[in-house]
């Protein structure tokens, strides 16, 4: 397992997976160790795969800045990687909470960039993290674990900010899995329950503390983004939904969306296949 020194010398890990050019994975959760992305449904059999572990997460240091879990400072991370890698210009990928990184780096090193690839991204560095999430969740009514996660996930909503326990908190949210993946059965549960102890507390927390992007400057540098952008949307996905997506692909001079059935937030668990073949067409096509 590869370390190199960050900018402000706190040790990072990465994780190198496959053959074929290069692709910079980016993980979420926030703060989950980057072993939930697998090889991305198979991914690594057409590309070497390069997962970051954040700081504080998996094998990566703990930095001595708390501060420096922020997710818009992350971006330093990833710059100190692609040096690191001696890249000219690097192939992204973002998952979820990382894709909020991939953003913010996109809009301060475009020139480093040779296509990016959102995958069901977090959307609140620009603003669109809310389009059409009630009528996602209440578009899985007909699937036999709908009572129980609607209602833990409206508990969890209510204890918020009413000093419920951070384990009372923690087994509502569990309680939800089942709306981010297109079928819930052994394989899913199976990802989700690896959850918890490929997190950071500490990460978690300072991913988004103080976070106050500019949103309006965010977006003007990313219109002046000069490669391709694949934002992958789960059909079935209540946060970022397709129309969250297909939002935050206008924001870019040359982005395209693609939907993929029977996916929600993982969409490498639910359609491997799918999934991979979407990536490497977007990623193999010339320039």
């Amino acid at each position: 397992m590869p370390l190199f020194p960050s900018y402000d010398s706190t040790r990072l890990a990465y994780h190198v997976t496959g053959s074929g050019a290069p692709l910079v994975c980016l993980p979420g959760g926030p703060a989950r160790a980057g072993s939930y992305l697998e090889d991305l449904g198979g991914l690594s059999r057409h590309r070497t795969l390069i997962v970051l572990d954040h700081r504080g997460t998996g094998e990566s240091g703990i930095p001595d800045d708390p501060a420096t879990y922020r997710c818009d400072r992350l971006v330093d991370d990833v710059e100190a990687l692609r040096v690191h890698l001696g890249l000219d210009r690097m192939d992204l990928l973002g998952h979820s909470a990382g894709g909020n990184v991939a953003q913010f780096y996109a809009a301060r090193f475009p020139e480093r960039l040779a296509r990016l690839v959102l995958v069901t991204p977090g959307l609140q560095a620009v603003g669109l993290d809310a389009i059409g999430f009630e009528e996602a969740i209440d578009a899985r009514a007909g699937e036999w674990w709908y009572p129980a996660a609607r209602a833990a996930g409206e508990a969890w909503q209510e204890a918020v900010g009413r000093g419920v326990s951070d384990e009372e908190i923690a087994r509502l949210r569990a309680a939800t899995a089942p709306f981010a993946y297109g079928r819930w059965n052994e394989r899913s549960r199976a990802h989700s329950e690896a959850g918890p102890s490929q997190c950071s507390d500490a990460g978690a927390a300072g991913f988004y503390a103080d976070f106050e992007p500019d949103v309006t400057a965010l977006r003007a540098d990313l219109a002046r983004l000069d490669g391709p952008v694949l934002i992958v949307a789960g059909a079935l996905d209540p946060a970022p939904t397709p129309a969250a997506a297909a939002r935050l692909a206008e924001l870019f001079p040359q982005a395209e969306v693609t939907e993929l059935p029977n996916t929600a937030h993982f969409p490498w668990v639910d359609e491997p296949a799918a999934f991979v073949r979407c990536v490497v067409g977007f990623l193999d096509r010339p320039r």
